[in-house]
């Protein structure tokens, strides 16, 4: 099964570290030395905090700083397998110590959660493709998804917590429970709609492949209505149910979705608008 590019994304870290490689050609000991500089001032904040709110901070950022330093130092073969358990239970430590000082603050389960997300990330998706068995990726997803439920318990208007959440149920395949999760960030954030729209679009592809053609359809069309980005990226929904409603000799709606698609900037294979156009008698 192939991912979408957005499920993999990088962290609210390592954002920065691929604009340093795109911009600056820096190697990897350029990114570790500047973890080795998060670690140690977060170590000196922790000892010189003035109160738990502070320190809990302050463990949040080392911890995120272990677990970006590991997260990066595996995906580029920098370290062994043993040597980034290390580093990540050094992270969740942090983490951990985070929220028993301070356990109301959304914030700190939501960046333990995305360690979390950063290692099931690593572990189950390998060059956009899906890899183990379902129950595996369930497992390896299911601390992250429990912290950011829990970020959003303390906090229901943490946008990047229903956004975490939804990218993490689309991964294992739970896409009911993801599309439920960016229709809650949409109401906050206009990155929800990007979100739900792919998400509508990859379920209509499941139920496709179940041969549920009308579940399909409406949710093909849904993605549409939703704005679905015709970015070579992002799954494409015009496609797959111009294949649909032509399989139906539901011409009107097939050239309705290729205007559509015209319309958006989607890419329509020619070869499909001559057979459209010799099979309905029709040239738009």
């Amino acid at each position: 099964m192939k991912v979408s590019l957005h499920i993999a994304r990088p962290s609210h870290v390592s954002v920065f570290l691929l604009l340093g490689l795109l911009l600056g050609g820096c190697g990897p000991s350029w990114f570790l030395a500047g973890y080795e500089r998060d670690i140690s001032s977060s170590t000196r904040a922790i000892e010189t905090a003035r109160d738990d709110a502070h320190r809990a901070a302050a463990y949040t950022r080392r911890g995120d700083a272990y677990a970006e330093k590991a997260r990066y130092s595996r995906a580029f073969n920098l370290i062994s397998l043993d040597e980034y358990s290390l580093l990540f239970g050094r992270a969740i430590q942090d983490h951990d110590q985070a929220i028993a000082l301070d356990p109301a603050n959304a914030e700190a389960y939501f960046r333990r959660g995305e360690a979390y997300y950063s290692r099931a990330v690593l572990e189950t998706v390998v060059n956009g493709l899906l890899v183990g068995t379902e129950a595996e990726r369930k497992a390896s997803f299911a601390p992250a998804i429990a912290d950011f439920r829990k970020a959003i318990e303390k906090d229901a208007r943490h946008s990047r917590a229903w956004d975490s959440l939804g990218l993490s149920h689309e991964t294992i395949g739970e896409l009911d429970d993801a599309i439920n999760d960016y229709s809650q960030e949409m109401a906050l954030d206009s990155l929800g709609r990007t979100r739900l729209a792919d998400a509508y679009c990859a379920r209509g592809s499941a139920n496709g492949t179940k041969k549920q053609y009308d579940a399909a359809i409406a949710d093909y069309e849904k993605s549409i209505a939703m704005g679905a980005p015709p970015d070579g990226c992002s799954c494409d929904p015009y496609n797959p149910l111009l294949v649909l409603y032509q399989r139906d000799r539901r011409y009107g709606e097939v050239w309705d979705v290729v205007n559509r698609a015209k319309r958006a900037g989607q890419w329509i294979a020619p070869d499909f608008l001559e057979i459209l156009k010799k099979e309905s008698g029709r040239n738009n």
